[in-house]
């Protein structure tokens, strides 16, 4: 049995369940949760709490988070990231980084953000992704949500490469329609990586093939 705060490094293409499963399997009979989702076309921190430390997932999800996000240009997907279907595309006009600040600065400080239908939250018992899945759109509710920073790293023609440091609740795939949407073009999340959950960035967190040794040397 382990009592722990576990910070995982997810690798692209695992969901957040699969992480837990994977852990769960070779900490049982530990209870494992995890703080706060993180889609499966991302990489980056993800905090897991083993046993009585379950208890705390609230306080993680609480937890100030990072994220390196690139924002793909002119194309708008079903889901908002590279892995749904494209669903509109848009002629994009001239950048300047004066007009991208100009517009990210409009996102910084508390902002309303409507939830992705493609999302783990429930609406009236119901994951919306579920209904997503069938082609039925749900009425969303906006909800306030804290965005502390957003720092401009780079762009090109079609893409814009941001820092982006965030309160709980935040859509980053949300965002980054909305950012395009105030460039006069259309856009999705087409690269996310969290490197930060409070105090746990990389240098935290375990890799998965790691885990077994981590494992040995608190055990």
């Amino acid at each position: 049995m382990i009592d722990a705060v576990i910070p995982v490094w997810k690798p692209i293409d695992w969901t957040s369940f699969d992480v837990v499963k994977k852990i769960r399997g070779q900490i049982k009979p530990a209870k494992v949760g995890h703080a706060g989702t993180l889609d499966p076309f991302a990489e980056g921190v993800l905090m897991l709490c083993a046993g009585k430390y379950t208890k705390k997932v609230e306080s993680f999800m609480d937890k100030e988070k990072e994220y390196s996000a690139e924002i793909q240009l002119g194309i708008e997907t079903d889901t908002l990231d590279p892995t749904g279907k494209i669903v509109e595309t848009s002629n994009i006009p001239h950048l300047t980084e004066d007009k991208i600040k100009g517009v990210l600065n409009k996102f910084t400080g508390k902002i309303e953000q409507l939830p992705p239908m493609y999302s783990a939250l429930k609406v009236n018992g119901q994951p919306l992704y579920k209904s997503a899945r069938k082609g039925i759109n749900i009425d969303r509710k906006m909800r306030t949500i804290n965005i502390y920073e957003i720092v401009l790293i780079n762009f090109t023609h079609d893409t814009i490469s941001l820092k982006v440091t965030c309160g709980r609740g935040t859509y980053i795939r949300s965002l980054a329609k909305d950012i395009a949407a105030q460039l006069n073009t259309v856009g999705h999340l087409s690269r996310l990586i969290r490197t930060r959950i409070g105090e746990y960035d990389e240098n935290s967190c375990v890799e998965l093939k790691d885990f077994p040794k981590w494992l040995s040397a608190r055990t």
